[in-house]
């Protein structure tokens, strides 16, 4: 058989001199036969894994591929023997979406030594030469997009403030985390630094505010805490939260807390991953923004990927330098995100992403 390792190594030494290169002659013997990608999702319980595992089934299938798709349930160590049992039924590619970034060195080595090429899908697969490309959004920007979104409501960039503001950060077993955090507070900092915002807890260290697995109701408890210790007399202003799920979870630590009314209005809020609960609560006046990820189009990208590695073809990549998981660096892939609020969520209708009747 063809060694797609070493087909994946040799295109991968020349993306920088023919991103566009395309297979001559015949398919190569891999794709001569229709083959299996194996796809390991986090979880069914967040909406945006269960789009992203019926995308990836749908746009594969679209391309001919057969498909084995499996969810961890958050826990790494069913992620592992998933993993291995598809290694064990003969995929010829996975994409992964990790729920524990650092988990999977070993179950990777499996996989290289089957000659089965890795995608790591939204979340970079840490501490493992055995993943091949990375396929997500501009992460950073994320962050950047929440940080405007309260820079915006509040009126920072006039001068005004002072302002209370708590900080939620996503998992800490999660690559992504640190890229949101490091977007949001390149432009948050100077304000902090300036006074304009002040975070009563004093938990402003990314060790001190992650939220393991993404968990609303970990946020909920953690939210309720910092309400009871640090703002008797107080009112939260604004809260810095990296995804959707953590927000419902801060926004029922608040209502509990007496929010909502006239005379205690709810804070700016942010969000991540546009979920229909989310987007309702925000065409309510309850969460203030959320990031817009297509992950259709994310898909659509690893299906892209899977098909021109497979097919023998150099994957179109468009950042070789940014991503290193700490024994290499993968070349990726990245989307663009878009921050929806009140005043555009229209757009999710447009998109289809949502129907108008789905929103009401």
């Amino acid at each position: 058989m063809l060694n797609r390792r070493a087909t994946l190594a040799a295109l991968a030494g020349a993306a920088s001199l023919a991103l566009t290169l395309s297979a001559c002659g015949q398919k190569s013997e891999v794709s001569s036969e229709v083959s299996t990608v194996g796809i390991a999702m986090p979880t069914r319980a967040s909406e945006r894994w269960l789009t992203d595992g019926k995308s990836l089934v749908d746009d594969l299938n679209g391309k001919k591929y057969k498909t084995k798709l499996v969810y961890g349930e958050d826990d790494p160590k069913t992620q592992v023997s998933q993993i291995e049992n598809l290694i064990k039924q003969g995929v010829d590619a996975l994409i992964i979406a990790a729920i524990d970034a650092k988990s999977l060195n070993g179950v990777l080595q499996q996989a290289a030594d089957a000659d089965i090429p890795v995608i790591s899908y939204d979340r970079l697969i840490l501490g493992t030469k055995n993943v091949d490309y990375y396929v997500s959004f501009d992460n950073e920007m994320v962050g950047r997009l929440q940080a405007r979104h309260i820079i915006a409501k509040l009126g920072l960039d006039d001068g005004k403030g002072p302002f209370n503001i708590e900080l939620f950060a996503g998992s800490p077993d999660d690559n992504n985390t640190k890229y949101f955090f490091q977007g949001s507070m390149a432009l948050l900092q100077p304000f902090l630094d300036s006074k304009q915002l002040v975070v009563p807890s004093g938990e402003t260290k990314l060790d001190q505010i992650t939220t393991l697995r993404w968990d609303g109701p970990t946020a909920q408890k953690r939210m309720s805490g910092i309400l009871t210790k640090w703002y008797a007399g107080e009112e939260v202003d604004a809260v810095l939260s990296p995804y959707d799920g953590i927000s419902r979870g801060v926004l029922s630590a608040l209502t509990s807390d007496g929010y909502g009314s006239d005379s205690k209005p709810l804070p700016v809020i942010t969000g991540q991953d546009a979920e229909l609960e989310s987007v309702k609560s925000i065409i309510a006046g309850q969460q203030s923004q959320t990031v817009y990820k297509d992950v259709r189009r994310l898909a659509g990208a690893a299906a892209e990927m899977v098909d021109d590695i497979l097919d023998g073809r150099q994957p179109w990549i468009d950042n070789e330098g940014d991503y290193n998981n700490g024994v290499k660096v993968v070349p990726a892939v990245l989307l663009q995100p878009a921050g929806v609020d009140k005043s555009n969520y229209e757009v999710l209708v447009v998109d289809d992403y949502f129907t108008e009747d789905e929103l009401k």
